[in-house]
């Protein structure tokens, strides 16, 4: 029976940093993930990560595995279906199973999506839900934001200090989840419009977004336009082994550790208040050397 030192769950950004790490501290390593670079392989451009002004998720996730496999790592795309802790972690997935002495949880989370027709179609090209890697993009455009929690209210303001104009569209009568201080610099905004009692029913344009459709007549021409209404995140595995959640994210400590010993977790699953693929890359560095740290002692003993 072969036995990995690590074995990583997840192979987004987090899983990827981590398991860099890991192999550099001489560990026996596995990466498991169903899709191969995550959800941030998906995105259509990348301007916000350190050392490339402008790089496409295939791309940079593509580097991060080659980089991996030349340090020797093992990557399976499989899907894992369930974990138990014994003496070892067994984990079971969909083609095998596999035994690990420590594991860290990089599963991410999904962006809720508005289910509109043309809504996938149009994704990067007027469509996003990240305006901390967007809005640049928009410089002097006409932008609106769907939602009206602090992730929508920042995304409008930052939105707000590089466009013309920006709407924010709520489906309730006013703002009650968000912060004070994120109401009250959107109520000063001058470029700020709040649309409440609204809901987006459609979406039009040809090539790209050209407009949205608020009810069932009002009409709105917008450059762009950024889902805020929140995330979804992959916790299967979290409630199986009955880690602590805080919300709906695994709640971890500075050094990435879960309630559970033995268990870290990293990236966008967690409480990280910053959803970001250069954060997964930070968790995934610190989790994987507390990993080491616990091994290195546990072989002493």
């Amino acid at each position: 029976m072969k036995v990995y030192d690590l074995i990583i769950i997840g192979a987004g950004p987090g899983g990827y940093s981590a398991a860099l790490y890991a192999a550099r501290y001489n560990l026996k390593v596995l990466v498991i993930g169903a899709m191969p670079g995550g959800t941030a392989a998906t995105a259509h451009k990348i301007c916000n990560y350190p050392g490339f002004e402008e790089i496409t998720g295939l791309e940079l996730m593509t580097k991060m595995i080659n980089q991996i496999k030349k340090l020797n790592v093992e990557i399976k795309q499989e899907e894992v279906m369930d974990i138990k802790k014994q003496d070892l972690f067994k984990i079971k997935t969909n083609k095998n199973e596999y035994f690990g002495e420590k594991i860290i949880i990089a599963t991410g989370s999904q962006r809720a999506k508005l289910c509109l027709e043309r809504e996938e179609e149009f994704e990067g090209k007027g469509i996003s839900y990240c305006a901390t890697c967007d809005s640049g993009f928009y410089k002097n455009k006409i932008v609106a934001v769907a939602g009206g929690g602090n992730a929508a209210l920042t995304a409008a303001l930052l939105l707000a200090s590089v466009a013309k104009k920006v709407y924010i569209i709520y489906r309730r009568e006013k703002f009650f989840r968000a912060e004070k201080e994120w109401v009250e610099g959107v109520e000063k905004n001058e470029k700020i419009t709040c649309l409440f009692n609204e809901e987006i029913t459609r979406i039009e344009g040809k090539d790209k977004l050209e407009k949205i459709q608020i009810g069932n007549k009002k009409e709105i021409k917008v450059d762009g336009l950024f889902v805020e209404i929140g995330g979804i995140s992959n916790l299967k595995l979290a409630k199986i082994l009955g880690i602590e959640l805080e919300g709906n994210f695994i709640k971890v400590d500075k050094e990435k550790r879960t309630n559970v010993k033995g268990v870290f977790a990293v990236g966008d699953v967690t409480n990280n208040p910053l959803k970001q693929i250069v954060t997964a890359c930070g968790d995934g560095a610190i989790a994987a050397f507390e990993a080491y740290k616990d091994i290195v002692k546990e072989k002493k003993k």
